[in-house]
């Protein structure tokens, strides 16, 4: 039921219909079966897992490949390890959140009434996947998406190419077409993917094809998550240890080689301790990289995104920034597509570095007086998907997080908020809209249905018509 990979672009038509097969296959699946049972639930989710230890060289392999090298290393700590953890984590909690929901009652008018919120499956649920994490932004979906019942069509990135194809060969032996299938980005699927009439539709990628996706959903009602990026800001507080900090963004900003939308965009430092910053940087970046080739180091993803981060740092030393180049040798490789991690200073403000997000191994660090200026400068600008305050003041973090939204939080860290499993995870404005990790994703993909069970006796049979005195003198009674 799924399109095979490297077979050239199939005829329009023929990805049509087999989409338009796989999501009626899952439908008629779905109404046969509705509410899956509790076992049934955890036998799926115990099946998800089993497919990520039984494939794991498989699926690092495959990454790999896709990437032309990406640290193994990288994708068993950000990509399999989560997924697995996570199902242990719902395997856990999910009798608790399948349980029906108590709720008040109005007892003046429904004395003996009942109120509950029952979860139930949504149906058929559409998950469009970025390259950038592909198993972890799959899996972890599909944990919640099977927890709470339903059934789920996949369509993977033009740059997962490899671990698209092991998905299409594998897959089929741990679940069924009617339950889970997935597709391979030829050439148009993905714009055909999200016009389909899922139960539920979930982006994670850019901005500009959010809206897309979004307007493609809006045709046939479909609610959607999207998960999209922006500029994530860490902020670098006067009381805090600049080493330590130093330390912490630079695991995550060099994370995937840069590619992540939760990375740490740029840093806010302040004013006379970028010396003391950059200082710490190249210490620690040459003890963690020591050269451009070294295993650990991702390449980036494709010769489009090598070019646009190449250009972007000439682009900003053209314009009179300084570029700090924290590893020794070549700035970069174009067969490798490696580019050595970067600390930009004094980036003009209409540069590409400053007015879209990065996504690669490069920090723009940015000097400030007083805290009231990144506070203004992020306020001014898109909502970003993360924020990083960095400080021991319990007064100033509160003040960073009363006065600067943002999609999640990692105080003193950047990054992890996105690992724990019981916080939802998602953005807010241009970076997103909806949450899924967590209770947040289990009910993210199910209907949270209420119900009202009336009493075998009811008072609103008072307010029967014809209305008479008895009906006037209750409402008023309800009324005053």
């Amino acid at each position: 039921m799924t399109t095979t990979a490297f077979s050239g672009s199939p005829p329009a038509n023929r990805v049509r219909q087999e989409l338009d097969a796989t999501l009626k296959l899952q439908r008629a699946a779905y109404l046969a079966h509705p509410i899956p049972s509790l076992d049934e639930r955890r036998a799926d989710l115990r099946k998800l897992q089993a497919f990520l230890r039984e494939n794991k060289a498989g699926l690092v392999a495959a990454i790999n490949a896709d990437y032309r090298h990406r640290s193994q290393h990288e994708t068993l700590f950000t990509e399999l390890f989560p997924a697995i953890d996570a199902v242990n984590h719902t395997l856990k909690h999910l009798k608790q959140w399948m349980k029906p929901q108590k709720r008040g009652i109005d007892l003046r008018n429904f004395l003996g009434a009942r109120n509950r919120v029952i979860p139930q499956p949504l149906g058929v649920v559409g998950c469009l996947v970025p390259w950038n994490f592909p198993i972890n932004l799959s899996f972890i979906p599909l944990i919640y998406i099977f927890a709470a019942g339903n059934r789920a069509m996949v369509k993977m990135s033009e740059n997962s190419r490899h671990l698209a194809q092991f998905l299409i060969d594998k897959i089929p032996a741990y679940f069924p077409p009617d339950k889970l299938a997935f597709f391979d980005e030829t050439g148009g699927v993905g714009i055909k993917f999200s016009q389909l009439k899922f139960d539920h539709l979930l982006f994670t990628g850019s901005g500009q094809t959010g809206r897309a996706v979004m307007a493609a959903a809006a045709q046939n009602l479909c609610p959607v998550t999207l998960e999209l990026g922006g500029k994530s800001p860490a902020i670098l507080c006067d009381d805090y240890p600049v080493v330590q900090a130093a330390e912490r963004l630079l695991f995550v900003k060099l994370l995937n080689a840069g590619q992540i939308c939760t990375t740490v965009d740029h840093v806010y430092v302040p004013q006379g301790k970028t010396p003391a910053f950059v200082a710490a940087a190249k210490a620690i970046v040459a003890k963690r990289y020591p050269q451009l080739a070294s295993p650990d180091y991702t390449a980036i993803i494709d010769d489009k995104a090598f070019q646009r981060l190449t250009q972007a740092l000439d682009e900003a030393e053209a314009g009179g920034a300084t570029l700090v180049q924290l590893i020794p040798g070549p700035k970069w490789d174009a067969v490798s597509r490696k580019i050595a991690p970067h600390i930009v200073l004094n980036a003009p403000a209409d540069s590409q570095l400053c007015t879209r997000e990065i996504f690669g191994p490069i920090l723009p660090v940015i000097e400030y007086r007083t805290l009231e200026e990144p506070i203004q400068a992020i306020n001014q600008g898109p909502r970003p998907l993360a924020l990083y305050p960095f400080s021991h003041d319990k007064t100033t973090i509160q003040q960073l997080l009363d006065r600067v939204m943002s999609g999640g939080v990692s105080v003193n860290d950047g990054l992890f908020h996105v690992g724990q499993h019981d916080l939802p995870f998602g953005g807010v404005g241009d970076s997103g809209m909806g949450h899924y990790h967590g209770q947040e994703g289990f009910i993210t993909f199910s209907k949270m249905r209420p119900v009202f069970y009336q009493a075998r006796w009811s008072a609103v049979k008072f307010l029967w018509p014809p209305y008479g005195k008895f009906a006037t003198k209750y409402l008023n009674f309800l009324t005053k």
